[in-house]
């Protein structure tokens, strides 16, 4: 397999918490469970139903990004975006990720933190994918 140089401008911080979506918050909201987050957007899983958005639809996203200190405790920030959906991958069981790219970026790079730990082996893995 060649080597794919990388495309990304910032790593991602891959966790598994909650996040809210719509398209309209005053509306439904469904949850999706985050895969990774950077400054600029964000990648989640949904079940394939009415809730889950579509390429191209504008969403808002209700999400917990840790922000990470030197003794490794961490603070949970709140954050709501809107954004573009970017992709949407099919996965087994019924599953799509989604990729949504904010219209406002958040204010730091929640994998560019020097105490989070990071999953470099599903880093390394999605990279070589």
């Amino acid at each position: 397999m060649e080597d794919m140089p990388e495309r990304r401008r910032e790593r991602r911080l891959r966790y598994q918490w909650p996040v809210w979506f719509a398209e309209d918050f005053n509306g439904m909201l469904s949850q999706g469970q985050m895969v990774d987050v950077s400054s600029g957007g964000a990648a989640f899983t949904c079940f394939a139903d009415r809730g889950c958005p579509n390429p191209g639809q504008h969403i808002t996203t209700r999400i917990s990004v840790p922000f990470y200190y030197p003794d490794e405790s961490f603070d949970v920030s709140e954050f709501v975006r809107a954004g573009s959906v970017c992709r949407i991958d099919h996965l087994p069981n019924g599953l799509r990720r989604v990729a949504i790219q904010f219209s406002n970026p958040l204010p730091f790079k929640p994998g560019e933190q020097p105490f989070a730990r990071l999953d470099y082996q599903a880093v390394s893995e999605a990279a070589t994918a």
